[in-house]
């Protein structure tokens, strides 16, 4: 029997546009992914991936979560040169309804809808507090945030654009990083420091304050170098990736709330999987001076599914089906 594909799910970051289709039973079907910079709109790739997927066959509905804040139904993303608006997939792809969310707001849905095999716990097993708020974060072109609000009407995803809050020195290396930034940049945020162009300016700056040279080129060569062990300064500047990390993952708990624990996903933390859970991460997130009590029973979570920001667009779609069919 042929199946039926009720809607399109979409994960588009400033690195890679993840589309899939979603079938009447709610899964996840013919995931893609295609570099974004080699396209010049959104809707090229998915007109694309319409016609090699479902051809004639009509979708309802589409979510599309986008790297950046959406407003009032359009996004302007922040790490790519594209436009969208919710109209404008409607006009071109004939949907009976479309919706553009932030990619972590995406993500921080999946979050409680995830197998344990698709999470890797991060520092001691804890419960969390039911029914409190959820958080999600991550670094890859840029750094994303989001939560989701437990309530009796269902999980409500709440965006934000907390990786462009100000970033706070955690010691005197950090201090000295941050300062040669702020010459450079001006104001230092959070993404300045955890993203891929951060991990390189983290690299460089260690090098300025080791008083050694910077040879790799970009990010992709320290974090090469660095899983490999070959290379002292960019393994230094992994560690500490993970340690900041770890701080403001601690931090914006705090902000949100978020005791019913704190997923981290992203393009970059899969890789380093086993140095996030080596202890600096964890230490960092709980050290929180008075509120250190607090932080030590949130739990962390790596989240290893490959897709998962597509998960939470699919819990979207679902809503949507609701309202349109």
């Amino acid at each position: 029997m042929k199946t039926v594909y009720t809607g399109l799910v979409g994960d588009v970051g400033g690195t890679n546009a993840r589309l899939a289709l979603v079938d009447s039973a709610g899964r996840i079907r013919n995931p893609k992914t295609y570099p974004a910079q080699e396209y010049g709109s959104l809707t090229e790739v998915i007109g694309e991936y319409i016609e090699t997927t479902v051809g004639r066959q009509k979708l309802h509905t589409a979510a599309i979560a986008v790297a950046g804040p959406v407003v009032d139904g359009e996004i302007e993303f922040t790490n790519l040169d594209w436009r969208i608006s919710e109209g404008e997939l409607i006009g071109t792809f004939e949907f009976h309804a479309a919706r553009l969310i932030n990619d972590f707001a995406a993500q921080a849905l999946a979050a409680p809808v995830l197998d344990a095999d698709d999470l890797r716990t991060i520092g001691p097993v804890t419960r969390g507090a039911e029914g409190t708020p959820i958080l999600a974060l991550g670094a890859g072109t840029g750094f994303g945030t989001a939560m989701v609000v437990r309530t009796e009407r269902g999980d409500i995803a709440i965006p934000s654009e907390g990786g462009h809050a100000a970033y706070a020195p955690y010691d005197g290396v950090e201090a000295a990083i941050w300062a040669s930034l702020r010459r450079t940049h001006g104001r230092v945020s959070i993404e300045r420091l955890l993203s891929g162009p951060g991990l390189y300016a983290l690299y460089r700056g260690l090098a300025d304050v080791r008083g050694v040279a910077a040879d790799l080129k970009d990010e992709k060569e320290v974090m090469a170098a660095g899983q490999t062990g070959g290379d002292l300064l960019a393994d230094e500047a992994l560690d500490r990736f993970c340690e900041i990390l770890g701080s403001v993952a601690g931090d914006i708990a705090l902000t949100c709330g978020a005791r019913g624990g704190v997923y981290v996903s992203g393009g970059m933390a899969p890789r380093m999987a086993d140095r996030l859970a080596s202890g600096g991460f964890r230490r960092r997130f709980e050290d929180k001076g008075r509120l250190s009590d607090y932080t030590r029973e949130i739990p962390t979570h790596l989240v290893v599914h490959p897709f998962a920001a597509l998960v939470g667009a699919a819990r979207v779609l679902e809503q949507m089906e609701g309202s349109v069919l």
